[in-house]
C-alpha cells in the first residue's frame, strides 16, 4: 500500500511517555498507510522505505498538529432547548429547585418525545458540525431524553445517522436512566425496571456501545444505579457514571466495582471515592462548562486527582440545560482558568485521557499502528489551543487517514 506523508509541520504527539512537553516533534512528519499512522518522528529521520512507498506529499506550511480532538461526553441529541430555564435561575431559581417543579431535564423531555427522527437530525447536525469545525474526530453522544423505548431508540438512531452524515467517528452511549420521566412519577424502582427491559433490546439492535445513569438525590440512587450497571455487565457493555455532581452519593466507589470507564463531574468526589478510581483505571471527566453555566462554586479535587493518579478528560457535555456549549476548545481555556489545569493537561484531556474515557485504544495519540485521525493548526505552541477565548485555529482535519 502507498504512504501519504504530511510534512513541514510540529507534531504534538501526546504520548504519555515522551519526555518533550506535549510530545512536541520539531520538524516533523508522518506517514499515514490507509486509515493507520505508519510512522511519526522528525523528517530527517523517515525511514527510505516510507519515503520511496510515498504516493502524495502533503505540505502543511508549518502548522502544529494534534492528534484528533475528542470529546467525550455529550448529549447532543435532543429537541427544543432550554432558554427559559436560564432565565429563571438568573432570577435566583436553582438547578434543583426547576428539576423538581417539573422543568429541567423532563422539559427536554417532552421536546425530544414530540420530534421526529428527522427533526431531531436536522436539529443536532449544527451542533455536530460545530464540534467538527474544531477538529474533533470522535465524539459520545448519550441519549437520556427519551426515557421510553420507542423514544430513547429513536434517539439512538439519530445518534448513529449523524455518523453517517459526516466524517467523524460516534459512540452512542444509553442513558436511560438519567431522570424520571413523568409516567412514573413517584415510581423511581418501577422505571428502573423499565430502563432494564429498554437495555437489551437496545443492544440488539446495535445501538448501544455504552451504559451510563444518573446517580444523584434528583435521579437515582446508588442501589438503582447498581441494578443498571449489573445488566449492562451481563451484556458485556462498559458503564460510566454521572458522578458526584451535586452531594457524594458514593457513586464513583461503586462505578469503580463495574470497572467504569469514568465517572463525569466529580465536583463533590471524596478521597475514597478518588482513591477507587485510581485502583480501577476510571477516567475523571470533567465538564466546566457545566460548572460555569450552573454558577457551581464547589471546585472538582484536581489536586486530589492528580496525587491519587487518576486521568483527567475535559469535554463539552453539550445538553440544552446546564452547558449549551458545541466548542471543545472553550471547554480547554475553561479547564484551565475554572479548574487549573495547566495547558498540557487540558490537551491530554481531550486527546489521550478522553480517548481512554471511551475505552478506546486506537486514537488520542499520534504513534505508529494507531488511526490516522489528527488536526492541524495554525499556531506556534500547543498552549495556544487553551490561551485564546473564542478563537479557533483550525485549519484541516484528517480523519482514518483522509483529509476532510
Amino acid at each position: 500500500m502507498s504512504i501519504e506523508l504530511w510534512t513541514g509541520c510540529r507534531v504534538a504527539t501526546m504520548a504519555a511517555e515522551a519526555v518533550q512537553p506535549y510530545g512536541l516533534v520539531e520538524d516533523a512528519a508522518i506517514a499515514v498507510e490507509g486509515e493507520r499512522i505508519a510512522w511519526v518522528g522528525p523528517h530527517a529521520d523517515l525511514p527510505q522505505e516510507l519515503a520511496d512507498r510515498c504516493s502524495q506529499r502533503h505540505d502543511c506550511g508549518g502548522a502544529l498538529i494534534t492528534p484528533g480532538l475528542i470529546d467525550c461526553h455529550t448529549h447532543l441529541v435532543y429537541g427544543g432547548d432550554r432558554a427559559h430555564e436560564f432565565e429563571l435561575r438568573l432570577n435566583g431559581a436553582s438547578y434543583e429547585d426547576i428539576a423538581r417543579a417539573g422543568g429541567g431535564i423532563a422539559s427536554t423531555v417532552a421536546a425530544t418525545r414530540a420530534a421526529s427522527e428527522q427533526d431531531l437530525l436536522a436539529q443536532s447536525l449544527p451542533r455536530l458540525r460545530a464540534l467538527l469545525a474544531e477538529g474533533v474526530t470522535t465524539l459520545e453522544i448519550k441519549s437520556g431524553y427519551g426515557l421510553a423505548l420507542e423514544h430513547e431508540r429513536k434517539c439512538l438512531r439519530v445518534v448513529r445517522a449523524l455518523a453517517q452524515q459526516e466524517a467523524v467517528d460516534v459512540r452512542p452511549t444509553f442513558l436511560g436512566a438519567h431522570a424520571l420521566p413523568p409516567e412514573f412519577a413517584g415510581q423511581s424502582d418501577a422505571y428502573i425496571a423499565a430502563v432494564l427491559e429498554m437495555l437489551p433490546a437496545l443492544h440488539a439492535e446495535g445501538l448501544v456501545d455504552a451504559v451510563d445513569a444518573f446517580c444523584e438525590r434528583i435521579a437515582f440512587s446508588t442501589a438503582q444505579t447498581e441494578r443498571v450497571f449489573a445488566a449492562a455487565q451481563a451484556l458485556g457493555l462498559p458503564v460510566k457514571l454521572h458522578a458526584e455532581q451535586l452531594s457524594d452519593m458514593g457513586g464513583a466507589q461503586l462505578a469503580a466495582r463495574y470497572a467504569a470507564l469514568s465517572c463525569d463531574h466529580l465536583e463533590w468526589l471524596s478521597e475514597e471515592g478518588a482513591r477507587a478510581m485510581a485502583a480501577a483505571g476510571s477516567v475523571a471527566v470533567l465538564l466546566p462548562g457545566a460548572f460555569y453555566f450552573l454558577r457551581e462554586t464547589r471546585l472538582p479535587p484536581i489536586a486530589l486527582l492528580r496525587e491519587q493518579g487518576v486521568a483527567m478528560a475535559v469535554s463539552t457535555d453539550c445538553n440544552p440545560g446546564s452547558s449549551p456549549c458545541t466548542s471543545l476548545l472553550l471547554m480547554l481555556n475553561m479547564a484551565c482558568t475554572l479548574f487549573r489545569l495547566t495547558p498540557q493537561e487540558a490537551l491530554a484531556g481531550v486527546t489521550r485521557h478522553a480517548a481512554k474515557a471511551l475505552g478506546l485504544a486506537d486514537r488520542g495519540v499520534l504513534a505508529a499502528g494507531l488511526r490516522a485521525d489528527f488536526a492541524l493548526w495554525g499556531v506556534d505552541s500547543p498552549a495556544q489551543l487553551a490561551y485564546a477565548i473564542g478563537a479557533n485555529p483550525h485549519l484541516q482535519t484528517v480523519f482514518k487517514g483522509q483529509p476532510r
